[in-house]
């Protein structure tokens, strides 16, 4: 009888987001399992939101580095030695921490590489769970319900890279048209990765929210405009349609498996993608949201 899992799974808010079907599977198959999860604390707390995990650790405390060492924290293997399943998703190109386990009788270690090999992303990290027979799961696990407020959009105009970025005077040029055309209601989402001044001045802002409060507002927006990110990830599970600006990567492992979002993609760099070309992507858009 399955009644601990151990997930490892470290990244950004984009990487823990693909990873949300992979837990939904686990909660499926062992719905009174307990499921813990070490990795991005801040992204994890929608697993636990959601009622996939019922614990979260961030990984760059309480000494999880020394797994990789030759002396690893006893209390940590402890720890460790109490889980039915350990998965993986940590990099260990080494295989210094499969090499750990089994910490116990009949305990299962599995493991994928934390880049994925196929796409959608998600589908990488469900191949996994294959050896524990989890069954089929969709590619998106929604986290909230969309309730659209006529003309509201929002805007996230930074992503984890400056090369994944359309310029920011385009983002300019593309705010004040749309405030010209009539839709007013737009937001714009500033995160730690994006400097504090970016397009100051041009519209209403979301600093820094706490991810459950932004799923909040993401839900309600009609439309949602951003670039290859966990926001626009984060977007796609609230339901909001959305218009994705691609370039070095490939969206079809990267871009949120959700037919409501569009993708444009352009050779890099971003720049290469005009203005016009946005707009009139934009038009067809915006024709159903009025």
């Amino acid at each position: 009888m399955m009644k601990s899992i151990l997930v490892l799974r470290g990244g950004a808010l984009g990487d823990f987001l693909v990873t949300l079907p992979a837990l939904q599977a686990l909660r499926a198959r062992w719905p009174a399992a307990r499921i813990d999860l070490v990795g991005n604390g801040r992204a994890a707390v929608l697993g636990a939101e959601a009622g996939l995990l019922d614990s979260v650790a961030a990984q760059d405390r309480g000494g999880w580095h020394t797994v990789y060492t030759a002396s690893p924290d006893p209390v940590l293997l402890r720890r460790l030695s109490a889980y039915d399943v350990i998965i993986n998703f940590w990099p260990d190109p080494e295989g210094d921490l499969a090499g750990l386990f089994p910490l116990c009788r009949d305990q299962q270690f599995i493991a994928a590489p934390a880049h994925p090999s196929c796409g959608p992303a998600a589908r990488h990290y469900l191949a996994a769970l294959a050896p524990l027979d989890v069954g089929d799961t969709p590619l998106l696990r929604p986290l909230r319900n969309h309730r659209p407020q006529a003309g509201r959009i929002a805007i996230h105009a930074g992503s984890g890279s400056p090369a994944k970025n359309w310029p920011a005077e385009n983002w300019r040029h593309l705010i004040t048209w749309l405030h010209e055309i009539g839709f007013t209601d737009t937001h714009l989402i500033r995160g730690e990765a994006e400097p504090p001044d970016l397009l100051t001045g041009l519209t209403d802002t979301w600093d820094s929210l706490p991810l459950t409060q932004l799923a909040d507002e993401l839900a309600c927006c009609a439309l949602f405009l951003g670039h290859d990110s966990g926001v626009s990830h984060l977007a796609a599970a609230c339901g909001c349609p959305g218009l994705l600006l691609f370039g070095p990567t490939d969206p079809t492992v990267w871009a949120p498996p959700a037919s409501t979002m569009r993708v444009l993609q352009t050779p890099p760099p971003m720049d290469n993608l005009s203005l016009g070309r946005v707009q009139q992507e934009l038009r067809a858009v915006l024709s159903g949201q009025r």
